[in-house]
């Protein structure tokens, strides 16, 4: 037997028992966001269509990163509870309590829609969150009035989101980006955020930190937002798997938290502690969710799409890229890789 034939039984027979896992972590991944079996087909049209980003961006790069993804949208979460505003809005306006599940797939949707889909697509997701904002108002706890459409929350919730992932992804990916592509991130996604509404986006790591800075002020824990941080912390999953998967990353969560915002929620964690056991743990659960999971379907129907052209018959080549996106699961359902959102 030649040597790459007998790498690759050894490979075969080393990774064969990590199928059960693998098999576990994909079904609970499908629950929690969904079965991309059924989502990602919305992705392969319209044909050639790269949609606002396109392949060559960084947003496809870091939004497809499940395990930062995970890290860094909790991080958000918390965040956002430190705006009395944002905060009071989402008390009054948001069922996360009784279907947080349900909350956290809309939000997934919707970044998949912008990140992924195809650019009437992304356009009518805008359209949709937008419509809804316009119809959330009320009054704070402190008498202040807020809008879900103001442009001034619409820009720290978007501050919040976008450097979460991207402080994640530069500590969790295994890739971490380059400073010229850390400023393309951040202006590629500064796009949606103005179509939404915000306005005087941060589009650079040099404005990000200048704005953390000066909406700091802003920033304090009320009682909703202790409450609300609790609740993010509380004790998640059906499974042991899943528990302690939830747990790895609240804590790699509050440990991407700036020093300040840990302070205020009364999240205080020892140095020590965040670097020589959170950071590992959450580094050994993104690197599985990789090995576990692999490329997920609806990236690579976004791939086949954007690819894509019309033959000579005229005809769409969607059954094409079915069919590509069908051999990318087939072959994800007999290898340890699989899907990812």
């Amino acid at each position: 037997m030649g040597l790459v034939p007998s790498l690759l039984s050894m490979a075969a027979s080393t990774l064969r028992p990590l199928l059960p896992l693998r098999e576990a972590v994909s079904s609970s991944v499908q629950s929690t966001f969904g079965d991309d079996a059924e989502r990602f087909g919305a992705f392969l049209e319209p044909a050639g269509d790269p949609g606002w980003f396109g392949p060559d961006s960084i947003a496809w790069q870091v939004h497809a990163d499940l395990g930062p993804m995970l890290v860094g949208g909790l991080a958000a979460l918390f965040l956002q509870t430190l705006h009395p505003l944002v905060m009071q809005g989402v008390a009054d306006n948001s069922n996360y309590r009784q279907d947080p599940l349900g909350r956290l797939r809309r939000t997934a949707d919707f970044l998949a829609l912008t990140t992924y889909g195809g650019t009437g697509q992304a356009a009518a997701a805008v359209r949709q969150v937008a419509t809804l904002h316009r119809s959330v108002a009320g009054v704070a706890a402190d008498g202040r009035p807020y809008r879900a459409s103001d442009p001034e929350l619409l820009t720290y919730v978007h501050v919040t989101e976008v450097w979460s992932f991207l402080r994640a992804f530069q500590r969790y990916s295994g890739r971490p980006l380059l400073r010229a592509e850390k400023e393309r991130y951040l202006e590629e996604t500064a796009f949606v955020a103005t179509r939404l509404g915000a306005r005087s986006v941060p589009r650079s790591v040099a404005e990000v930190r200048r704005y953390v800075r000066e909406v700091r002020p802003e920033l304090r824990a009320t009682a909703t937002a202790l409450d609300a941080a609790a609740f993010l912390r509380r004790r998640f999953g059906r499974s042991p798997l899943e528990r302690v998967a939830h747990l790895v990353i609240v804590e790699a969560a509050v440990d991407l938290l700036p020093g300040f915002a840990r302070k205020e929620l009364r999240l205080a964690r020892p140095a020590p502690y965040r670097r020589m056991a959170v950071r590992p743990a959450a580094g050994v659960l993104a690197a599985g969710l990789h090995l576990m999971l692999g490329e997920s379907p609806l990236l690579a129907a976004s791939r086949a799409r954007t690819a894509a052209e019309i033959d000579q018959t005229g005809r769409s080549p969607s059954v094409r890229a079915d069919r590509s996106a069908r051999r990318s699961r087939a072959s994800s359902s007999s290898s340890p890789g699989g899907g990812s959102c």
